[in-house]
């Protein structure tokens, strides 16, 4: 189980794009990074293919480190913990409030 899911709400808390929220979008647990949905854009050259006639350079997001972002927990950016509760399933809990996060 990781910290940091698909589909998790964070805010990215260093950086250039310290400040914004958005949603997770892929997660890469190998290099510690993720995808976050507007976020890190940068610029990539795309050669022209059946799908794109055009080509041309398009813009998208690229990963940035795990560390620079904190899930968002009911609107608070709060750290992630792990409970195993009484019939063996182990959850992630929000450390600030005390609730368990549920999977989405």
């Amino acid at each position: 189980m990781k910290r940091i899911q698909k589909n998790d709400t964070v805010k990215v808390i260093a950086g250039n794009y310290k400040g914004f929220e958005g949603k997770v979008l892929k997660v890469f647990p190998e290099e510690e990074r993720v995808v976050v949905e507007g976020v890190n854009f940068v610029k990539k050259a795309i050669r022209p293919t059946q799908q794109n006639q055009q080509g041309g350079i398009i813009e998208k997001e690229a990963p940035i480190h795990i560390s620079n972002v904190k899930l968002v927990h009911n609107g608070e950016p709060t750290k992630v913990g792990y409970k195993t509760l009484d019939d063996g399933t182990k959850v992630r809990y929000a450390k600030k409030t005390g609730e368990i996060i549920p999977n989405k």
